[in-house]
């Protein structure tokens, strides 16, 4: 486990700091198609990153001007044009909790061992206040709910939905629709059941259908729910039988009423955002469309992490993914007509977090006709000490958030624009 850094008073006031005309330190102050300050404010330098992206850092400057970076308007290789609006359209954090005690071979434990609600009425961590203060002091407005398929189902494999469990999982779906937030029912189980692969050689595709035509019809009425089809298939043999069962459920969730909510489409390889292209998650689940032969609400849904192996496991970050995974997909999603979210992405609370994420961040925005937002990982149940942890901690009333939410992700720290103010 990974223990929060202590940052100096003078760093942390660094993020806050603006000036008239000149970025914010961590702001974004160059690359293609950027039009708005190109200096610095003083004690910070205006820095190169790579074409599309250059960022105010710490520095012994007082002003420096981005000479190095380009004007052209075009957000990505081979696109003609920028169509991002510079504002993402959805942005939050993971909840976690009910996915505790299921591992990525899709083995989730029962009972006590298991789930582990985000809701004190369950003696869980405050997943309502944290989305309160989320939604009211920071400005996100989705959250990604994650859930073990065997805690809907009470562990039986194509079986009803138990109940009580749901009833315990629909509290925070409930909480989360209070904050006037749309909310992401997300399965948390890797393309698999207790390690069997979903329609090649585990569940059959009408017992992965069956659920969610169960989930779907509870919540076909409800506009802001968000149905995330899966979360992270990982080792699938075959992708395209992997888009018929995605197909299935598509199928499944329309025809049980949900006509109009987004569905969410995840590719092979952890849902990977550098490798949704190159290993033919995109073209097969382009092939995946609503009843009606349309692909209207049918979202990619892909990850993209900072650190070393791109696993989420470290506290450094390394990378802003841009030239391998942004950029090439923001080509690929506009060039065929598509949109993708970032369901899953996070840092430590570490400096090069902070720099490597605000410019993820900011060339998203960049290409936000094509790229909706993102969420972080992760809130809800997990301890402030966990590497990844935005967890926000409590005073009373008062929230503070972690280093990494209030620089980078969180919508009124201005990220997504290039500016801290």
């Amino acid at each position: 486990m990974a223990y929060r850094t202590a940052y100096p008073l003078a760093l942390i006031a660094l993020f806050t700091a603006s000036a008239r005309g000149q970025g914010a330190v961590y702001s974004q102050c160059g690359g293609q198609g950027w039009t708005g300050p190109t200096t610095c404010v003083s004690g910070s330098v205006c820095t190169f990153s790579n074409p599309y992206y250059s960022q105010c850092l710490p520095g012994t400057a007082t002003t420096t001007v981005a000479t190095t970076t380009a004007t052209s308007t075009s957000s990505a290789p081979g696109s003609t044009s920028t169509a991002g609006t510079g504002t993402l359209q959805l942005v939050g954090v993971n909840i976690a909790g009910f996915d505790f005690g299921c591992d990525t071979n899709g083995n989730c434990l029962l009972g006590s061992k298991g789930a582990y609600p985000p809701l004190t009425q369950y003696s869980g961590k405050d997943g309502l206040g944290q989305m309160n203060h989320f939604v009211k002091d920071d400005g996100y407005n989705v959250f990604r709910l994650p859930v073990g398929w065997q805690f809907l189902t009470n562990g039986v494999l194509g079986g009803t939905i138990n109940q009580t469990n749901m009833a315990e999982y629909d509290a925070l779906v409930q909480a989360c629709l209070g904050t006037g937030a749309s909310c992401i029912i997300d399965i948390h189980n890797y393309a698999r059941w207790n390690g069997g692969i979903i329609g090649q050689g585990g569940p059959t595709n009408d017992q992965f259908a069956n659920l969610w035509t169960q989930i779907a019809t509870k919540y076909k009425n409800t506009a802001k729910v968000i149905f995330g089809v899966m979360n992270e298939p990982h080792d699938v043999p075959n992708i395209s039988t992997w888009a018929a069962s995605v197909q299935a459920v598509v199928t499944a969730i329309r025809n049980a009423g949900a006509t109009t909510q987004m569905i969410l489409l995840p590719g092979n390889d952890w849902t990977s955002a550098a490798q949704f292209i190159s290993n033919g998650s995109g073209a097969a689940l382009m092939k995946v469309v609503n009843p009606d032969g349309s692909t209207k609400n049918l979202i990619f849904d892909v990850h993209k992490y900072l650190d070393s192996d791109n696993s989420g496991t470290n506290a450094e970050c390394v990378t802003n993914n841009i030239a391998d995974a942004w950029a090439p997909l923001a080509t690929w999603l506009r060039a065929n007509g598509r949109q993708a979210f970032n369901t899953e992405t996070g840092g430590g609370n570490t400096a090069s977090c902070v720099t490597y994420m605000c410019q993820q961040i900011a060339y998203m925005a960049q290409n936000s006709d094509v790229i909706l937002g993102y969420v972080g990982w992760a809130a809800g149940n997990f301890d402030a000490t966990y590497v990844l942890s935005e967890l926000p901690t409590q005073s009373g009333s008062s929230w503070t958030d972690t280093m990494l939410v209030s620089s980078c992700m969180a919508p009124k720290a201005g990220a997504q624009k290039g500016s801290t103010s």
